[in-house]
């Protein structure tokens, strides 16, 4: 079941259903601008369930320069949104973040990863089930590392959450998703407005974090 289906079921309303090619260059859909990084720029890779939600949260926060959804995690090269969705490749629908390290901070991107992520379901993220959505930071080095687990840690020792059910792993190789998912939210506002709010990811983080959750 795609993810309108789900939206459609959840609000028992009809939409057209989003149509995935099973190829499509990775980096088309991106505006050129958007693609412009400066030579200080540093990346960060977060799995929150839907990419296209996480790109959109991300792209909010002053310092972050640009934003990829992709894939991350799995074995296989190449992967394919409608492969990853099967949950046979052991990738996770990601979002790669390039961002000025000297406008925000790796610890203060953990923080807004946090505030905007079901942080107690593993299992995957309001809507959407399964593996493909399972909650992961990934690391690209040991300061990365060390910093992603000093921040669940704190977490997990505040007993606020009853568990915390998001993986720290290492990041082999980032995929960029097809084009159609590049920017979703903003060459689709209206169906991406439908999906978030028929999701309950909102309602859900509110709940969580109650005024503590921005959006």
């Amino acid at each position: 079941m795609n993810r309108f289906a789900k939206c459609i079921a959840a609000l028992a309303l009809l939409l057209p259903p989003l149509l995935v090619p099973l190829f499509a260059s990775a980096e088309e859909g991106k505006a050129p601008a958007a693609q412009a990084t400066t030579q200080a720029s540093s990346v960060a890779i977060f799995a929150a369930g839907c990419f296209w939600c996480v790109e959109n949260d991300f792209d909010k926060v002053p310092g972050v320069l640009d934003t990829t959804s992709g894939y991350a995690g799995g074995k296989y090269a190449n992967p394919t949104y409608d492969a990853v969705a099967t949950g046979a490749t052991g990738h996770v629908e990601a979002v790669k973040v390039t961002f000025d390290p000297a406008k925000v901070t790796y610890k203060q991107l953990l923080d807004y990863y946090w505030h905007h992520v079901d942080l107690t379901d593993g299992r995957g993220q309001f809507c959407d089930r399964g593996p493909a959505y399972h909650p992961v930071i990934f690391v690209s080095d040991d300061e990365q590392k060390l910093l992603a687990e000093t921040s669940k840690k704190e977490l997990e020792q505040s007993k606020r959450f009853p568990r915390i059910a998001v993986d720290i792993k290492p990041v082999f190789r980032f995929w960029p998703a097809e084009a159609e998912h590049q920017n979703f939210y903003k060459k689709n506002p209206y169906r991406y407005r439908f999906y978030r709010a028929g999701c309950g990811r909102d309602a859900r983080l509110t709940q969580l974090w109650g005024s503590e959750y921005t959006h």
